[in-house]
């Protein structure tokens, strides 16, 4: 393979990556050329796969720590790993909001700055963050989300601003609405369901692998000059 997709020899991290939109980028990745490593809570640790628990600030130092020792410099960083929690604003309690916040925008942080130094010492790599719709939108009951992935967007640009000159990019995936794990409540409210699938303009909600071809994008060298980028794939969502 070559051309400007081939992400041959180049060793790429995905978190979030036993099931959704981590599982699809890994084996998009995979396919592209890269040697992918899996982390996630439950992944099965092995010679190409962490577990970290992304609540755990200790635990995301500890991975850190292990992927330099065992692997070395990142070429590629997929910021995957993510939760939700649905409650009305006047019942969202201190421990939801601080998990979410902990798990969807301080360890993307903390991940990305200790693994992104590596990067810049060698002068070149790519960061994908995942951000959301809720990037842009509020979303119903889900504060601390939408707080959260305002937040991925911000750090996304915040961090190109610094790196783009130095050789990583930085840029960020914003899925619409996916049949995963996270949006499971929705797909199982009829109403809701329907509302949503009918605001869409493609006439259908995304499956993961509609994901994973922008992040294989913003992961190789067709994206060398995409920096600071928060890149919407909604079936046109935002448009509407």
């Amino acid at each position: 393979m070559s051309g400007p997709f081939d992400l041959s020899g180049k060793v790429a991290l995905v978190t979030g990556a036993s099931r959704g939109i981590g599982k699809a980028a890994a084996d998009a990745l995979a396919a592209a050329g890269a040697d992918v490593i899996g982390v996630s809570a439950s992944i099965e640790p092995g010679a190409r796969a962490y577990r970290c628990d992304f609540a755990d600030r200790d635990a995301v130092h500890e991975l850190a720590d292990a992927i330099r020792r065992d692997v070395g410099t990142l070429d590629i960083l997929v910021n995957n790993a993510g939760t939700i929690g649905r409650a009305p604003a006047a019942e969202h309690d201190d421990e939801l909001w601080d998990r979410v916040l902990e798990v969807d925008l301080t360890a993307q942080f903390v991940l990305t700055r200790e693994l992104g130094r590596d990067m810049l010492a060698r002068g070149s790599g790519k960061i994908v963050f995942v951000a959301s719709l809720l990037s842009f939108q509020g979303g119903i009951t889900v504060p601390g989300y939408a707080a959260a992935k305002h937040g991925i967007a911000g750090l996304t640009k915040a961090l190109a601003n610094e790196w783009a000159g130095r050789g990583v990019n930085v840029n960020a995936v914003a899925p619409g609405y996916v049949r995963t794990d996270n949006t499971q409540a929705l797909q199982d409210d009829a109403v809701r369901f329907e509302q949503i699938s009918a605001r869409i303009p493609a006439g259908r909600w995304a499956v993961p692998e509609d994901i994973a071809g922008a992040i294989v994008f913003l992961s190789s060298p067709a994206a060398d000059y995409v920096h600071g980028v928060v890149l919407p794939v909604d079936g046109g969502w935002l448009g509407r």
